[in-house]
């Protein structure tokens, strides 16, 4: 299992932090996406503007649920 894979199920198990600290020492471009979905999972919009906006994107307008499945997926490919 990859550091992503990994910190998509802390965060689905509400581990927010131990997924955090996972994706935040990464700088390819999933791992800029999840650490911006924590970021909205968290609340913090500016945060998660800035790591999307890292990630060559902009904040997605989905529900976070969404986001946790378009994630997974690409953690796949």
């Amino acid at each position: 299992m990859t550091d992503q894979e990994r910190a998509l199920e802390l965060a689905r198990a509400g581990e927010w932090d131990k997924a955090h600290s996972l994706v935040q020492a990464n700088s390819d471009s999933l791992s800029c996406l999840i650490h911006a979905y924590l970021h909205r999972e968290e609340g913090d919009l500016a945060n998660a503007n800035y790591w999307y906006r890292r990630a060559g994107e902009t904040m997605p307008d989905n529900t976070l649920e969404e986001e946790w499945e378009r994630l997974h997926q690409r953690t796949r490919h």
